[in-house]
């Protein structure tokens, strides 16, 4: 099981944490701690197996007395699989790598369905084999796409929505419905080169570095929460349409990490930013 928590930062945390868990005769496998001194609030993530004893529903009723005692918010998971969708636009290279990942069970995941705003054969050459596929095409009435995707969403009982080059902005009420468990892959390095085409604005501005940024969503176009970024080096050679290829590859690796960091609990957010404990 899973173990997360943030709070503010005192005494003795680590070490009620550690005394609850060996009283359950539970054994940690992995653990990490991070005090942020600017904020004075604690994270921390427990990765532990729980005595046969216990379900996961007693150690959450166990664990809140602790956990109100030192104001926690805190989740505690077992190692079932989250459901994830995915939605894409005609770009194929993220959904293609996050099927691959997931078939090779890299990615700890139940696909619920892939979602588009183009049909079927428009989306590249990727193989979805029997995954469910929804077409939802934007033609003009945005509420009633969006109502029929969050309808499928709580349908499928999905969990984790990964926007893979979803070129479409949500409503500030579907991001605001969906905060903390909506991912999506800029093609920028944040906070630089908001909004369409990216490569093609820092290539006017002859940068140097190019990159890409996987965030949480929110109401804010490419303001949300950063989880993780990468970039690679371009020269005054390359012309807009070698960014965009070059990008393709940093684009489907930063994403793949960060879903991954979400489905393993390696997130926790604080504010407008992110703890991230990475493997």
């Amino acid at each position: 099981m899973i173990l997360t928590l943030s709070c503010p930062d005192r005494h003795g945390i680590v070490a009620a944490v550690s005394a609850f868990l060996l009283e359950r005769d539970a054994n940690i496998s992995d653990a990490q701690q991070f005090g942020d001194a600017m904020s004075g609030y604690f994270f921390m993530r427990v990765v532990f197996e729980p005595a046969e004893k216990d379900s996961e529903e007693a150690l959450r009723f166990a664990f809140a007395p602790l956990a109100a005692r030192f104001e926690m918010d805190w989740t505690l998971r077992g190692p079932e699989p989250r459901k994830v969708m995915i939605l894409t636009s005609r770009f194929d290279h993220c959904l293609a790598d996050l099927l691959y990942r997931w078939r090779i069970d890299e990615l700890p995941m139940q696909v619920t369905a892939v979602v588009s705003n183009h049909p079927r054969d428009m989306i590249g050459h990727v193989d979805l084999g029997d995954l469910p596929f929804h077409h939802l095409p934007m033609q003009g009435d945005k509420a009633a796409q969006e109502a029929q995707l969050l309808s499928l969403i709580e349908a499928t009982g999905t969990e984790l929505v990964v926007l893979a080059r979803y070129m479409q902005i949500l409503s500030d009420d579907l991001a605001a419905r969906l905060t903390g468990r909506c991912i999506n892959i800029h093609h920028s390095f944040l906070p630089g080169f908001k909004g369409a085409k990216p490569y093609h604005q820092a290539h006017a501005r002859g940068v140097k570095v190019i990159g890409a940024t996987a965030h949480y969503v929110t109401a804010d176009l490419d303001e949300g929460p950063i989880i993780e970024q990468d970039v690679e080096r371009i020269s005054h050679r390359d012309a807009p349409e070698d960014l965009v290829r070059k990008g393709r590859d940093i684009e489907r690796r930063v994403l793949a990490r960060a879903v991954s960091h979400h489905l393993h609990d390696r997130i926790l957010m604080h504010g407008g930013k992110t703890v991230v404990f990475a493997d």
